[in-house]
């Protein structure tokens, strides 16, 4: 049976890992998964990508956020825009000013990839909307999570919904099938500042209270295409 879980309401592509990224009305999707997504990083001396965390391939970055990356098109190098947003005449340059860091460089992705964890994150309404309520105080939006599609679930949906996806399969539009795994275990980044969005410890805290630091559906891609902003998103 199928079951329509909601629409798709807004898409979101991050060009450079850890940065701001560029709302979009529809977008290409590939086995790797959103054309252009996190395709380039910053890059330090010891092959580590710039991020919120440190692990064994992340460098933490702080200030990244603060920043924003856009395709002209989906097939040169993406634009960076500084924290005025004004476009950069040369990113690595300007990284190395901003970061304060000699080492590092805008890197296009290689035989590592730049992603933390799988290709594709879906983020419902349902699930933002606990979270806002989880912190009243703090102003929150999907930007904190970074999703690739935020998708509007029906009303009286539950929050972590997503959780009921796992091990499913979804259509959206007319072409493109992704396959959900697990979710996200959320890092300090959701804490983090960036534009008109203030630092906040209590975001992280309300998800690891209520979700053991989990939130969001990620999954892979079955079928490529193109989806678009009002597309339902139908589980298999």
């Amino acid at each position: 049976m199928m079951i329509e879980a909601g629409v798709i309401e807004r898409i979101w592509r991050y060009p450079i890992k850890s940065t701001g990224g560029e709302l979009l009305h529809r977008a290409e999707v590939e086995a790797r998964g959103f054309v252009g997504d996190r395709l380039f990083a910053v890059r330090d001396a010891q092959g580590k990508f710039g991020s919120g965390k440190n692990t064994r391939r992340f460098r933490r970055m702080p200030g990244l956020l603060q920043l924003r990356s856009r395709y002209v098109d989906d097939v040169g190098e993406p634009e960076l825009l500084d924290t005025r947003g004004a476009v950069v005449p040369d990113p690595s340059a300007y990284l190395r000013r901003y970061l304060g860091r000699e080492d590092v460089e805008l890197a296009r992705e290689a035989a590592i990839s730049h992603f933390d964890q799988l290709p594709v994150s879906v983020l419902t309404t349902a699930t933002l909307d606990w979270v806002r309520s989880a912190v009243p105080e703090v102003p929150v939006d999907e930007r904190r999570f970074r999703p690739n599609l935020l998708v509007r679930t029906p009303p009286g949906t539950p929050p972590f919904v997503e959780d009921e996806w796992f091990g499913s399969k979804a259509r959206i539009g007319d072409s493109v099938c992704i396959e959900f795994v697990r979710s996200s275990e959320r890092c300090v980044m959701t804490n983090e500042a960036q534009q008109d969005l203030p630092h906040s410890p209590l975001v992280l805290r309300a998800i690891t209270k209520a979700h053991d630091m989990r939130l969001d559906g990620l999954a892979t891609v079955v079928s490529p295409g193109q989806v678009q902003a009002g597309d339902p998103l139908v589980l298999l």
